[in-house]
């Protein structure tokens, strides 16, 4: 590796041309809407419902991968079984998927005619162009992030501290709360936080089976869309800061709670 200064340098100048140079512009553009243009974005009622609907709905997706990521992990590391190789290349499956693609299949199965829809129907339960079919989009995008994040955690602390604690006379409860949880909640909550960061920008699978009805399932990064295609780059801009900025104190606060916890466990 090269010294200190050249891989420093060198490193800030890739991080300014990918990272803040673009992040740079929109902070730019947004700051043109003036005082009176900002108030007016943050007290439009579309804006922050289409803001409420994207990180909500991107909150629980991210945990409900969380905890069926780590059965499926769990699964996958724990036990053989036939096709256990295709059901592990399987996981990865959303992430060669192209989003549009995910959209509409996930459409043609929620929708009230579609293989799972006709069946929810008759009970009142509808999934597709309702922000619960926005929340089955952001799973389905998410989890491969979550069984990823585990796997090789799992995979290190083998089956000797399970059989330890049985040997001891530790429930099976008490294992998986004294023995296996804190090693795993680290990682767990790394998949969380790239789960929900993927889900809060997430587009192409959304707009298929959200129904994009304004106040009602209409997510922030369609929001955005529309006010470029109506020229209004600065509401647009406006829109995209706001969302950087809860993604980033969202991200922060869950960096610092998985630090806390690191630091924790090792003590």
């Amino acid at each position: 590796m090269p010294g200190l200064p050249f891989a420093l340098g060198l490193s800030l100048v890739w991080l300014g041309l990918i990272v803040l140079l673009p992040l740079s512009a929109l902070l730019l553009k947004a700051a043109t809407l003036g005082a009176g243009g900002w108030l007016k974005v943050l007290t439009d009622p579309r804006v922050l419902t289409a803001l409420r609907l994207s990180f909500g709905t991107a909150l629980a997706a991210a945990l409900f991968d969380t905890l069926v990521g780590a059965l499926i992990a769990w699964v996958l590391v724990r036990y053989r079984f036939p096709g256990r190789a295709f059901f592990d290349a399987l996981v990865d499956l959303p992430f060669a998927l192209p989003t549009a693609v995910a959209g509409i299949a996930l459409t043609a199965l929620y929708a009230g005619n579609g293989w799972i829809g006709h069946w929810l129907a008759p009970h009142g339960i509808k999934v597709a162009y309702t922000p619960t079919g926005i929340a089955v989009a952001l799973a389905f995008v998410g989890l491969p992030f979550c069984v990823r994040t585990l796997q090789p955690v799992l995979q290190s602390l083998g089956a000797e501290l399970e059989e330890a604690a049985a040997s001891l006379g530790a429930t099976r409860m008490t294992t998986v709360r004294r023995v296996l949880l804190p090693p795993l909640l680290p990682a767990m909550l790394t998949g969380f936080a790239l789960a929900f960061a993927r889900g809060v920008g997430e587009y192409g699978s959304v707009i298929f089976i959200a129904g994009n009805i304004p106040k009602v399932s209409e997510i922030a990064p369609l929001l955005i869309v529309i006010k470029l295609e109506q020229y209004d780059y600065a509401g647009a801009a406006a829109v995209a800061t706001l969302m950087l900025a809860l993604s980033f104190v969202l991200l922060l606060l869950l960096n610092m709670l998985q630090k806390k916890v690191a630091h924790g466990r090792h003590d």
